[in-house]
């Protein structure tokens, strides 16, 4: 008889270390990703600069012996050691130290250190130099060493490595056919050894600028990739199939959209018109419309997107608007209710507040098809929302969704292949017709984004390219010109003053904080506090409180008493960002702003000068003001031009940061720069093409290597 066999102990789970889940923060998952992490600067430990010849103020490498290795308890305890070589001597200070280190750099050992020589009670001294100890006539690095972009879990020593194990290990072999690549650029492997380990006789400033010819190299191979994934995602989107939406103009009276426009208590401007008829044409294509509706603050997006709605209707296909916030999102439900409900339409309004027998009634008229129109939050895309007959998805301000949440967007689009089967199914000969047909198979919705962040033509003709882009580029008559005043926080008791005058005139105020309650890292007032502070200072006048922490009903009674004119003055955090509409709030006043955005400070800016009255935003600060923070509240002091507004921002910032991952957070573009390489740019929009004609295989590698998963991103 056998023994029994002995169940196998299970393996116990190791934690990742500090370092491990450092690399993974900073995105070092794969070995291309190692050999593309270039250094920020580099050091010189390829020589050795005699003690004596050490100036003050540089930062040299000096070798030499051990004299005196002390601990000083005088005052504040600090390590102290004293080396020498041949020219003279050079003392050695640390504030911060260990045991170990009195052993490592004990009298008598030989030292070699690196860092900044100042002047000293002492004479010459380094305080905490990198030191290591070596023998005589050790050897000297042959190369400048990198100093890579890190974190504090992560020292230079293990990155350092880990790139050079990446470098090794990584598949860098040319992909690009012979003849495509510009004759002025080297081989990617040679530029990346070059970058990584460049020579001593290498020009440091042609490194740090990026213009040297290694660096040349990665900023075109990003930019071919970027331009490969935009060109191969404009193609896709091409293939796919999508209802051919027409307003039926035949009806007596006319289709909706005649209808809505005879109804509207206004008139469209020029751009409105333009802008409709942009979108009217998309839809009325058997392709999927991917359009970017994007417009200054106030322009008049909303009226658009509710005649883009009515052709959706008018052909027998539900609409699906999608807002940020509830605020927002009810706005937009009272709004379009308003002009949509008396052409016997209904609207459905769905978001995470709506709960029980009310949201059931809700998904039901979704799902039958009886609600046309469904607005909301994200609520709108949860899987257990369905509908009947999906033609267009509206996305307002589409730049405050995450990625993941615009392609979880996409991905809810595409009919499933059990839809797919119940429509083949209701379409075979002899079957009785439900009354509302599931959605076509095949066919996906179109799609209409929305943003009142304007972005400068040079960035939506790269990050768009995929899109097509209409841009409202006029203000309706009738608006006033919002005076924007800046002013240092000491003129706080100022400002409060000029409220109360107003608020006396029948004026309403916005004041805006950028904190609900105490940071222990920030010092800045909080709303809260802001409130009880204004609060007794206008005594007899309402002062509401609105931030993000308060539920969905108590934001709403809020808004409606300050809508109503019941508050005269509204603290808020920039949840009223977007969205808000009070023609008779007249003046603002944003404390901090040297914190937010340009684009944000714009944002906040909108929400008055909607009315006849003229308008006034007061921007306080608090100095010293760094030179960013001068530029963004120089810009908002000179201009109410949104594209201006977005073209100083794209100046301040930067592409990448300007758009991160297609306004996400993360930048898609890390070395190139589509302002200053903007001939490298175009030799890849120009190669683009015949490299995914000609040689597929060797486009999709080029896009993998370097956007990896951040590819979809331009999908979004």
């Amino acid at each position: 008889m056998s023994e029994p066999v002995a169940a196998a102990p299970k393996p116990k789970f190791k934690p990742k270390s500090m370092p491990q889940k450092a690399m993974e923060k900073l995105g070092l998952l794969r070995d291309i990703d190692l050999a593309l992490h270039l250094p920020l600067r580099y050091e010189d430990e390829t020589r050795i600069t005699p003690i004596a010849a050490a100036h003050e103020g540089e930062s040299v490498q000096c070798e030499g012996e051990a004299i005196e290795c002390q601990v000083d308890s005088r005052g504040r305890r600090q390590l102290l050691v004293r080396i020498e070589d041949n020219s003279g001597e050079l003392l050695l200070r640390f504030i911060h130290f260990y045991p170990s280190h009195l052993k490592s750099m004990a009298v008598g050992q030989r030292l070699r250190v690196r860092g900044e020589v100042r002047h000293g009670f002492f004479g010459r001294e380094m305080v905490h130099p990198q030191f290591k100890a070596v023998g005589e006539g050790s050897a000297l690095a042959t190369a400048l060493t990198p100093v890579y972009p890190s974190s504090a879990n992560l020292p230079q020593t293990y990155l350092r490595k880990a790139v050079a194990a990446g470098l090794g290990r990584a598949d860098l072999r040319e992909l690009l056919p012979a003849g495509m690549l510009p004759p002025q650029l080297p081989p990617l492997l040679d530029a990346l050894l070059f970058l990584h380990h460049p020579p001593p006789q290498a020009r440091l400033m042609t490194l740090e600028d990026h213009s040297h010819p290694a660096w040349q190299r990665l900023k075109f191979e990003e930019l071919l990739a970027q331009q490969l994934s935009q060109l191969q995602a404009q193609r896709e989107r091409a293939l796919l199939k999508a209802p051919v939406l027409r307003a039926d103009s035949n009806k007596p009276g006319g289709g909706l959209h005649e209808q809505l426009l005879a109804a509207l208590p206004f008139g469209l401007t020029g751009a409105q018109q333009r802008v409709s008829e942009e979108i009217a044409q998309n839809l009325n294509r058997p392709q999927p419309m991917h359009r970017l509706l994007q417009g200054d603050v106030g322009s008049g997006k909303t009226v658009v997107a509710a005649l883009a709605a009515t052709i959706a209707i008018d052909a027998g296909w539900q609409c699906a608007l999608m807002a940020p916030t509830e605020i927002l999102a009810e706005q937009h439900f009272k709004k379009l209710l308003g002009w949509l409900a008396p052409l016997g339409l209904q609207v459905a309004w769905l978001t995470g507040s709506v709960k029980g027998k009310a949201r059931q009634k809700m998904l039901a008229a979704a799902a039958s098809g009886e609600a046309q129109l469904v607005i909301g939050t994200h609520a709108v895309i949860e899987d257990k929302v369905k509908f009947a007959r999906l033609g267009l998805v509206i996305i307002d301000e589409q730049h405050r969704f995450g990625v993941a949440q615009r392609l979880a967007l996409r991905k809810k689009l595409t009919p499933d292949v059990e839809a797919d089967a119940e429509a083949e199914i209701a379409a075979e000969p002899g079957a009785v017709a439900a009354p509302n047909l599931p959605q076509p198979p095949g066919l996906e919705p179109h799609l209409l984004m929305m943003s009142a962040t304007p972005i400068p033509r040079t960035l939506a003709m790269t990050y768009f390219a995929d899109l097509d882009v209409s841009t409202i580029d006029e203000l309706p008559p009738g608006r006033t010109p919002i005076v924007t005043k800046v002013f240092a926080d000491a003129k706080r008791p100022n400002v409060v003053e000029k409220i109360r005058d107003e608020v006396a005139k029948g004026a309403q105020v916005y004041w805006v904080c950028p904190l609900i309650e105490e940071s222990e890292t920030l010092d800045l007032n909080n709303a809260t506090e802001t409130h009880a502070e204004l609060s007794a200072a206008l005594d007899g006048y309402g002062v509401g409180l609105l931030h993000g922490r308060m539920s969905s009903a108590e934001k709403a009674a809020v808004m409606a008493q300050f809508t109503a004119g019941e508050l005269s003055l509204l603290v808020a955090t920039t949840v009223i960002e977007v969205g808000v509409d009070v023609p008779n709030a007249s003046l603002m006043v944003i404390e901090h702003a040297e914190r937010f955005g340009l684009s944000q400070l714009h944002q906040l800016r909108g929400r008055v000068g909607r009315g006849a009255v003229a308008s006034v935003c007061v921007l306080l600060y608090t100095g010293p003001l760094s030179d960013t923070g001068k530029a963004r509240l120089k810009a908002m002091a000179e201009t109410n031009d949104g594209f201006e507004i977005a073209r100083r921002d794209l100046d301040i910032r930067g592409p990448g940061e300007f758009m991160g991952a297609r306004q996400s957070g993360a930048a898609l573009l890390r070395f190139a720069d589509l302002q200053e390489d903007s001939a490298l740019l175009q030799v890849a929009r120009r190669l683009a093409p015949q490299l995914l004609d000609q040689h597929p295989h060797a486009a999709r590698r080029q896009v993998e290597r370097w956007l990896g998963s951040k590819a979809e991103f331009l999908k979004a």
